[in-house]
């Protein structure tokens, strides 16, 4: 278990740097206020228009870097300072989040893909842990086969969550790629505004590559138990 707990603090050290990192970011570039003057909010609304979306609703969600879109309802949900706030990482973001409301309109096959996967994963997300943890007690303690299957359950529950963060990848990456091509086809940024644009949001994807081989990694571990278990 020791390199279990080894692993699960590098992948938290990561994490707390990219998470560190994007902050800071988004910090600096809040600071790089637009010249057109619009909000994130107005851009929002502008890029659902240019793309011929009318029936998804701009607005704003509290907290910070709450920002996403939420399919079933058809909304675009922006924080309170993306939302009112006239600069480079709010326009970012607001861009971004109606990326995905595009990738819906156009059926992008991996959002479809990573929405059919929500209800599974929200449930084996939950109980994977807990199972694979369950497994490796009654190995070591009642009885050793049967804990060997509910640990193979437990490794299946959570490579249900990796898979997710993998599927997640094309849809956030493909998501800022329409936004920053938007943002610059349409003219909304200078140039210094967009590289801002385009740090803030390189930064926000690597937080979910960190999250998907952090997942793949502890799953790879969980798989080297169960298989040194039938040695």
């Amino acid at each position: 278990m020791m390199g279990y707990y080894l692993l699960i603090g590098l992948i938290i050290l990561v994490s707390w740097y990219v998470s560190h990192t994007l902050k800071s970011k988004f910090r600096k570039y809040s600071k790089t206020h637009l010249q057109n003057g619009m909000s994130g909010a107005e851009i929002a609304r502008k890029m659902l228009e240019d793309n011929g979306i009318y029936d998804v609703k701009v607005i704003s969600t509290p907290g910070q870097l709450t920002d996403h879109y939420n399919p079933q309802k058809k909304t675009v949900n922006l924080s309170e300072a993306v939302y009112s706030q006239r600069n480079a990482a709010a326009a970012a973001v607001a861009a971004h989040e109606c990326g995905h409301a595009v990738q819906h309109a156009k059926a992008y096959s991996w959002l479809k893909m990573r929405s059919a996967l929500v209800p599974v994963v929200s449930v084996a997300s939950r109980f994977s842990q807990f199972v694979i943890m369950g497994g490796i007690i009654l190995m070591a303690t009642v009885s050793f086969g049967v804990g060997q299957m509910v640990l193979l359950a437990g490794i299946i529950l959570f490579g249900m969550g990796t898979l997710f963060s993998f599927i997640t990848l094309p849809v956030e990456y493909d998501a800022s790629n329409r936004a920053l091509a938007w943002l610059k086809a349409e003219n909304i940024v200078t140039p210094q505004e967009y590289e801002g644009s385009k740090d803030a949001l390189k930064w926000a994807a690597r937080t979910y590559v960190v999250a998907a081989v952090g997942s793949l990694a502890t799953l790879l571990y969980f798989i080297g138990i169960f298989l040194g278990s039938r040695d």
